[in-house]
């Protein structure tokens, strides 16, 4: 009887005690949040950009206390390779083996169009920090998991015929265009935004992510009339069409989407990268608003390679993954859980927020799942391996 009682009022005190610290183990326990984006190949400097303005964002947020009631956020990362497939496979992982609260990534418009139906279908929020494609976030799913914090096609093509129009004087443009959805984006863009303007495209080229030589589709667009080209496409190819341009002789202003800054873009291109001119949402370079401050000391503090600006780069991965974490934060905030459609809810009901890129009033939507406007865009060129505004060769 000794034994049993014993054994009884062991198991009672443990049930006693369960019940009295559940609450508090789960207060305590870790909020994880997904990262899929390019570890590895030619766009790891991106994925790396963007994992570090995640990770600063959530070492200031678990600083100052962490969300609903003391929770802390860890990052769990995975590598997309810039593979459609692979992003599939490591956003599965994140979502039913690691049960992350919402996941941050796509460096890459092929592989987040890729991830897009299976975050709608998981109800888990996906939160863009980089790939630009307009249907990412136009992706006519009711509700829309789908959130994104960077440029979008669209708006940039208008951006690209406005700013070429203004900066070179000119109006035959050739369109040269990576073969994929993303390139498939920006030709629909830049033909809607010509044709707004009672203009064509004198050619329309395409290239393969393989192509190591563009001197036929360039060839074309020169006997075209071609005066200045609009280029889309990510690091390697984009290069390509750099080195191509230089063995034809040709000199003709690039307008580019913002695929040279991904990656190695200086070291494959040569010297005539610095001709390229091409579209950012941030840089650290010029005068910092106080929030701007605070995110280089801690770059600097938290990353012994980063010396200052120039060590910053992409700068638009850190910036947009920057502030797409802390509004990830407050739309978890807002939504009291980690329930997936509590925090898409959550994303309506995030107020006034001063980012780092802007300060944001009102962000997200039912309507509009895109954060950035055309007002939040600025114009690039390589500077001695350095990223800088137009116009700021210092």
């Amino acid at each position: 009887m000794s034994r049993i009682s014993r054994r009884t009022f062991t198991s009672a005190a443990i049930a006693v005690l369960g019940l009295g610290w559940a609450p508090f183990a789960s207060s305590a326990e870790p909020i994880k949040i997904g990262l899929v984006t390019a570890l590895s190949g030619q766009s790891a400097l991106s994925g790396e950009a963007i994992t570090r303005g995640v990770q600063i964002a959530i070492d200031e947020i678990n600083a100052s206390g962490g969300v609903l009631d003391g929770r802390q956020f860890v990052l769990v990362r995975r590598d997309d390779e810039s593979n459609p497939a692979k992003g599939v496979v490591a956003a599965r992982e994140l979502m039913f083996k690691e049960k992350v609260a919402a996941i941050v990534g796509g460096l890459d418009t092929p592989v987040s169009m890729a991830i897009v139906p299976l975050v709608n279908q998981g109800k888990v929020p996906f939160i863009s920090p980089w790939a630009a494609g307009t249907p990412i976030t136009k992706n006519n799913a009711n509700p829309n998991y789908v959130f994104r914090v960077s440029a979008v096609d669209e708006i940039v093509d208008r951006g690209m015929v406005d700013y070429a129009q203004n900066t070179f004087k000119t109006s035959k443009f050739g369109l040269i265009m990576v073969n994929n959805p993303w390139g498939e984006s920006n030709e629909r863009g830049i033909v809607a935004a010509l044709t707004a303007k009672n203009m064509k495209a004198v050619g329309i080229e395409k290239f393969e992510g393989s192509d190591v030589d563009v001197t036929p589709q360039l060839s074309r667009l020169r006997a075209a009339g071609a005066d200045t080209l609009f280029m889309v496409g990510n690091v390697g190819p984009s290069a390509q069409v750099v080195k191509s341009l230089d063995r034809m002789g040709w000199k003709v202003p690039v307008v580019s989407h913002w695929g040279p800054a991904g990656g190695r873009f200086t070291e494959l291109a040569g010297p005539s990268a610095r001709d390229v001119h091409f579209v950012q949402t941030y840089s650290f370079f010029g005068k910092q608003s106080a929030t701007g401050e605070k995110v280089i000391a801690a770059l600097k503090a938290k990353y012994p390679d980063v010396k200052g600006p120039e060590d910053i780069s992409p700068a638009v991965g850190v910036a947009n993954a920057y502030d797409a974490m802390k509004l990830t934060a407050l739309a978890i905030q807002q939504a009291g859980s980690t329930d997936g459609d509590a925090i898409r809810e959550g994303f309506y009901k995030i107020g006034k927020y001063d980012g780092l890129i802007k300060t944001y009033e009102n962000p997200f939507t039912p309507d509009m799942h895109d954060a950035l406007t055309e007002k939040d865009y600025v114009w690039a060129q390589f500077i001695d391996n350095r990223i800088l505004p137009v116009g700021m060769a210092k």
